[in-house]
């Protein structure tokens, strides 16, 4: 079942399940893209075409806001948008392990491993790698797990989970990056909790919050954050 968070003329936006994909990949599977364009079709009765532009993709294990364009125009100017870092993307991460500082700066030098699918971070510059920034704060903690806040200041591949891993805390269920664990549904416990940009079309200021998954964890932390008083969970 979709769940469309905003939606008009020019762009819609969807709170992305784990294990979807955005857009179409070796694996063969139907991807949200093409899901939203039999959706759009079906519910607007359109007899052609439905037009659907994917401005910026999700990992598959990760759920969230995701944004998709609805005309050519819309799409060219998000896509810029993404580029010139003019959007403002929050994420929250389950993490195993509490950060040294509650709240900072990371900076690391990323490198990919096309083969592996996986991402390197060093600490000062190395050869072929690209530099990725971002904020992070903890919001909530409880006897297992902690919840972080980040701001993606850079938009390199794997770069959440690469950096945290690289500061001694890896993300929930993810295997590649250090987590001791899987998830029961295959899923790491990263979310785009929202996006914040001004409309590519309207030019108005756009603020898109996503729920977090409903799974007891991740619903045990945003009342915790919204009612930080309340008792710490005991798994």
């Amino acid at each position: 079942m979709l769940q469309i968070l905003y939606e008009d003329n020019h762009i819609l936006a969807v709170n992305k399940r784990t294990g979807e994909i955005v857009q179409g990949d070796k694996t063969g599977d139907r991807p949200l893209s093409e899901c939203l364009k039999d959706f759009i079709k079906q519910r607007d009765s359109k007899p052609g075409q439905v037009f659907i532009g994917v401005p910026h993709r999700l990992d598959r294990p990760v759920s969230g806001v995701t944004l998709f364009a609805k005309t050519g125009k819309a799409l060219e100017r998000l896509n810029e948008l993404f580029r010139t870092g003019d959007v403002r993307k929050i994420y929250w991460a389950i993490v195993k392990n509490r950060p040294a500082n509650d709240a900072g700066t990371l900076t690391h030098y990323l490198i990919r491993n096309e083969k592996q699918n996986k991402s390197y971070a060093h600490r000062a510059p190395y050869s072929g790698a690209k530099e990725a920034w971002l904020q992070y704060r903890l919001l909530a903690g409880g006897d297992h797990y902690y919840l972080i806040e980040v701001l993606l200041l850079t938009g390199r591949h794997h770069q959440i989970r690469c950096q945290l891993a690289a500061i001694g805390c890896p993300i929930k269920g993810d295997l590649k990056y250090g987590a001791a664990r899987s998830n029961p549904d295959g899923s790491i416990s990263l979310h785009a909790r929202s996006v914040e940009l001004i409309h590519p079309v309207k030019k108005e200021p756009l603020t898109i919050i996503a729920p977090v998954p409903d799974e007891a964890l991740w619903q045990w932390f945003a009342k915790a954050v919204s009612r930080p008083e309340e008792s710490r969970p005991v798994s």
